[in-house]
């Protein structure tokens, strides 16, 4: 097969999203992941120029898709001028080669777009170390090896049979990593400390990312948390303090949002930003009320909390953006979560309801809520 050459001009990078589709997913959920590889993409500062999909029972080792698939992909990304591929399906080191070798373009998939993406919004010293052990740690296992690669031989001074190029390789990375988890550690340690020390109770914001959560910060504590209407906006915690009637105080914290098939190596680096969640006494699941997909966000969440061990903190259910819900869709939203509390972040509807039942649930569950020292401010009764 006759190799696509890149254009001249990489300086804008234009993509052609490629998703195979496995027996038992419904054309509807691939049709949401695929929208979502493209938010992302858009998030990354990528152009999508096109998309190509196939069914397959199994994807194949070799190449993800079909061998016979690959000449549509190469025609695709030649009509669209695309200097980049990005796959829906999470890729071996082999296919990734494969395909590069095959089409003569750079492959990624979603994975790496989900780093690349933390990578740019990452502005703390804690999330730039997290983001940059979670990359070490994808790129160790993904770094080729070549069947020709020899053993420096045994001697004096060397370590037992000798060390292969791959593992010189690899040492530098290896010891970044070691470093990496040490400062984590550390960070993750005095955090908890921190928290430990704490006057009130605290409540997290969670749910899938773009639901509003940073925006309801803002709303309950009149804070000027970062807005964007784009995925994963939000990366470090940040704590306000919130009153919440009947001389109540809490310490309300954003967390970084949820995402289907989140990588196990993000969200293990995350484990000292995600501990905020974990140590809470309430948690403030947040779902967009106007989504389509809305029950498969609140599943892919709490499969996230249970990953990070948070599922036995109290959850209260919160449909956010209900203002731009019609009358029909919010009836039946009602139904479907009757236990969730009605929100609109952006127009401030709902959220004296909210605070009512955050602070009955923290009573219910015997949190300490300290009373407001006087006077209380005028913008907060």
């Amino acid at each position: 097969m006759k190799k696509y050459r890149r254009p001249h001009d990489e300086q804008i990078e234009r993509a052609v999203l490629v998703q195979v589709i496995p027996v038992g997913q419904s054309p509807e959920e691939a049709a949401d992941s695929l929208a979502e590889l493209e938010r992302l993409a858009d998030t990354a500062g990528v152009i999508v120029a096109g998309h190509v999909t196939q069914r397959r029972k199994h994807p194949t080792p070799q190449f993800l898709v079909g061998e016979g698939k690959l000449p549509e992909i190469q025609l695709s990304c030649r009509a669209a001028n695309a200097n980049l591929i990005i796959t829906d399906n999470e890729l071996t080191p082999v296919q990734v080669n494969n395909l590069d070798q095959s089409l003569g373009i750079h492959v990624i998939d979603r994975t790496e777009l989900i780093l690349q993406i933390f990578a740019r919004r990452a502005s703390s010293a804690t999330a730039k170390a997290q983001v940059e052990l979670a990359q070490l740690e994808y790129l160790v296992s993904r770094i080729p090896v070549s069947r020709k690669q020899q053993r420096f031989q045994g001697g004096i001074g060397m370590r037992g049979p000798g060390e292969s190029p791959l593992q010189l390789r690899n040492d530098p990375i290896r010891k970044r990593i070691k470093e990496l988890k040490g400062k984590l550690k550390t960070l993750r340690s005095r955090g908890q400390r921190t928290r430990e020390k704490q006057r009130w109770p605290t409540v997290s914001l969670v749910g899938y990312t773009n639901a509003g959560k940073s925006t309801l910060l803002n709303a309950l504590s009149r804070a000027d948390a970062y807005v964007d209407d784009r995925l994963f906006a939000t990366l470090d915690v940040k704590t306000r303090q919130i009153y919440l009637g009947e001389d109540r105080l809490a310490l309300l914290s954003d967390t970084v949002g949820f995402i289907r098939h989140l990588p196990h190596g993000l969200v293990a680096s995350f484990r000292s930003t995600l501990d905020v969640a974990v140590e809470s006494d309430l948690l403030l699941l947040v779902l967009d009320a106007s989504d389509p997909h809305v029950e498969d966000h609140l599943a892919v969440v709490r499969e996230t909390l249970c990953d990070i061990e948070a599922d036995a903190v109290p959850v209260l259910l919160v449909l956010n953006k209900m203002d731009v819900v019609g009358a029909d869709a919010r009836e039946s939203l009602r139904q479907m979560f009757p236990t969730a509390v009605s929100v609109s972040a952006r127009s401030g509807r709902g959220l004296p309801g909210l605070k009512n039942a955050m602070r009955r649930s923290l009573e219910a569950n015997g949190a300490y809520l300290a009373p407001v020292p006087p006077p209380i401010p005028p913008w907060e009764a």
